[in-house]
């Protein structure tokens, strides 16, 4: 497609892409055919008022119309995450489309969810209901944002926000931690609009694990710091649960920072009595109990080097029953490193594999088993060869 195209013929490409008519676009947008005619053939150049309700009505981006339409990209099988970005860059459904109601929107955001925390092929099955999902939620946000309906305004932005944790566990798991960043804070904003205190926690709680990701180890001590402060506040079955959840993102905090003491004691001391109190659980998603405790005293020993006493404890854990394939997987990943830190090649093998057939999309985007998988291409023994290439082979190492 040509480059620096003029403002209306970008109109009528994103006109005729959405399939609308010029009588039904002019219309909605206050203007006549014939002047929409004339802005798109280049006669005329319209308003800046103009302009914001055309890319309104055709669900774009005001810099849709402004800047230069990009080339499509050419799409790799089940490369998705494009439509994801596109979606929450504001491509979305016109203005005049009514908005879609809070109750219809929560189902299909707790059905996002359980695909998100159970599905082997999640990034996939995740990616297919995301870009529709953001876009009628953002959609009927900005429609009650200036609406007089406060009940569904706050509903709305309840779903937000747990649309928008979804969004940064999926975002950092793709390798997007700046699209990660910008859907936590969303989820804040909105979790703050809603003046919701669960939900405000679970935003800090996402909040702080973008800036473990993106190695802002301190800050995400601070953000967990300061929801726990917050949660005191309030008296609710949840406060227990999610303040345990943000105490062990201070405890991750420490770890990443090597201040091993410090990260146990946070575990015992604050952790671990309110895994005790708040039992098993998924509260706002954060699979906060008993189990995830323990599982970040493997990750410590792990990360400490202290593997054998790692490795102790985690025979001793069952991971069956959480209700997030992420974690599941996140631990079992934990346990092949102990292993590959002590060079028992056939016990990482193994690990890996089961790995696979749990969560192959996971594997797949996990650096720490590339570089498992690269580790033993180099020492291992001609029996677990043929295993090793297949592995190599499925992650795409070759």
């Amino acid at each position: 497609m040509a480059m620096n195209l003029p403002i209306g013929e970008r109109v009528r490409y994103w006109r005729e892409k959405k399939q609308r008519k010029q009588a039904a676009v002019a219309g909605l947008c206050g203007i006549t055919e014939e002047y929409l005619s004339q802005i798109e053939r280049g006669l005329k150049i319209p308003s800046l008022p103009v302009l914001h309700a055309l890319a309104a009505e055709l669900g774009v981006p005001l810099s849709a119309l402004l800047d230069n339409i990009p080339k499509e990209a050419p799409r790799k099988e089940n490369d998705v995450a494009q439509d994801v970005t596109r979606a929450l860059m504001g491509y979305g459904p016109a203005r005049s489309s009514l908005p879609i109601s809070s109750t219809v929107l929560r189902e299909r955001v707790e059905s996002a969810w359980r695909i998100w925390q159970t599905s082997p092929t999640r990034f996939t099955d995740a990616a297919a209901v995301l870009p529709s999902l953001i876009a009628d939620t953002e959609h009927t946000l900005r429609v009650h944002r200036t609406g007089s309906d406060s009940v569904a305004r706050r509903d709305t932005l309840r779903v937000a926000a747990d649309l928008y944790f979804l969004l940064r566990s999926y975002c950092r798991r793709a390798g997007r931690v700046d699209l990660s960043l910008m859907v936590a804070d969303r989820g804040l904003r909105a979790a703050e609009d809603a003046d919701d205190p669960i939900r405000i926690a679970a935003a800090q709680w996402n909040l702080g694990h973008v800036l473990l990701a993106d190695g802002e180890h301190e800050g995400a001590e601070q953000i967990a710091c300061l929801g726990i402060e917050q949660l005191a506040a309030t008296r609710c079955e949840e406060t227990v649960a999610l303040a345990g959840a943000l105490d062990l993102v201070a405890v991750v905090a420490d770890a990443r920072r090597k201040k091993w003491g410090s990260a146990r004691r946070r575990l015992h001391d604050e952790a671990v009595p309110r895994a005790r109190r708040a039992g098993e659980g998924n509260c706002m998603w954060t699979v906060f109990g008993p189990t995830n405790v323990e599982l970040h005293s493997v990750s410590i020993g792990m990360e400490a080097g202290e593997v054998t006493e790692a490795l102790k404890i985690a025979d001793q854990i069952d991971t069956s029953h959480l209700p997030s394939l992420e974690r599941r997987f996140t631990f079992m990943l934990d346990v092949a490193r102990c292993y590959d830190l002590r060079r028992e090649d056939a016990a990482v093998l193994v690990h890996l594999i089961d790995l696979l057939q749990l969560a192959p999309e996971d594997l797949t985007r996990s650096p720490l088993a590339h570089n498992m998988v690269i580790r033993l291409r180099r020492r291992v023994r001609p029996t677990y060869r043929r295993q090793v290439d297949m592995l190599t082979e499925r992650l795409g190492l070759l």
